[in-house]
């Protein structure tokens, strides 16, 4: 009994505990869409795409100068850790008239991280309000079409986000404010998400082998 019990332990233990694990990467779970066809930025002048892009979208609207806190949070809770990856960005869509408090924050964040990948889109009152509108969300914009919410919208215009979160049941974004939500919720979500298209970039690769 003793030999037989060790052999259990040294042989077929590693197998199961190995079979588990490999059964949960390849069922690796996915962050549920919950709108699809997201409107891209094509309304708006600029270069910036969301298409083909993993995009943190946020609304600091027509008072950047006090959502400063906010961006930073963002900046030292989710960017920092993140930026380096392929295809993934930070979008703000600012309003107009807010190029120089932009360029400020800009400045202020780049002491703290490389910035390259925080893309600000400028428009007017009806074009931010018809792209939020469009993400089809429960979050209503602020009237100075600012959001305390970021949203994550993946390379196929598709909202991402939680169907079962264990305090609002169907979550839609993330609340900047709360450090204890980017830290909680916001930095695991960004991180199945990158995982699912590096998962996904790894068999398309195979598969070409």
């Amino acid at each position: 009994m003793k030999k037989t019990f060790v052999m259990v332990v040294l042989f077929i233990l590693p197998i199961v505990a190995y079979l588990f694990f490999a059964s949960g990467i390849h069922n690796f779970g996915r962050l549920p869409v919950l709108t699809k066809n997201v409107s891209d930025l094509s309304s708006f002048t600029t270069d910036t795409q969301l298409k083909n892009k993993i995009s943190i979208v946020g609304f600091l609207g027509n008072n950047v100068d006090q959502k400063k806190g906010t961006a930073f949070n963002l900046n030292q809770k989710i960017y920092k850790h993140f930026f380096e990856f392929k295809d993934f960005q930070f979008v703000m869509l600012v309003a107009n008239g807010q190029e120089q408090e932009v360029q400020k924050l800009k400045k202020e964040l780049s002491v703290l991280a490389d910035i390259k990948n925080w893309k600000f889109v400028y428009g007017n009152a009806s074009q931010i309000q018809a792209f939020h509108k469009n993400l089809k969300t429960d979050i209503v914009l602020q009237d100075d079409l600012s959001s305390p919410y970021v949203f994550i919208v993946d390379k196929d215009l598709n909202l991402r986000g939680r169907t079962d979160d264990e305090d609002e049941g169907t979550k839609y974004g993330f609340n900047t404010i709360s450090v204890a939500e980017l830290n909680n919720k916001m930095e695991d979500d960004v991180k199945i998400i990158l995982a699912e298209y590096r998962m996904a970039l790894k068999k398309n690769n195979a598969e070409r082998k």
